[in-house]
């Protein structure tokens, strides 16, 4: 058995967007969803996919996985700055 490491990319914004992890293929989509600061209630959109990757950050947060959760907030911080900055800064 080798060890195959598969990658996911998504096309947003006329940019491909490499994905820290494996995501449901369902989510890997564009359309806009609004998420909300669990903490202040601020809220800001995001794509599917990106909704995705943060929903991942949440779990590991839970489940102490620091090395998925880094891999997570390291895509925000490139990628979505902004919302970065709303949700998880």
């Amino acid at each position: 058995m080798t060890n195959m490491k598969v990658k996911q990319s998504v096309e947003y914004e006329g940019k491909t967007i490499p994905l820290p992890f494996l995501i449901a293929k369902e989510t890997l989509n564009t359309k806009m969803t609004k998420v909300r600061n669990r903490f202040n209630g601020d809220e800001t959109e995001l794509p599917e996919f990106a909704v995705a990757v943060y929903d991942v950050i949440m779990g590991s947060e839970l489940l102490q996985d620091d090395k998925t959760m880094r891999k997570g907030l390291d895509f925000f911080i490139k990628y979505f700055p902004k919302q970065y900055m709303v949700l998880l800064d």
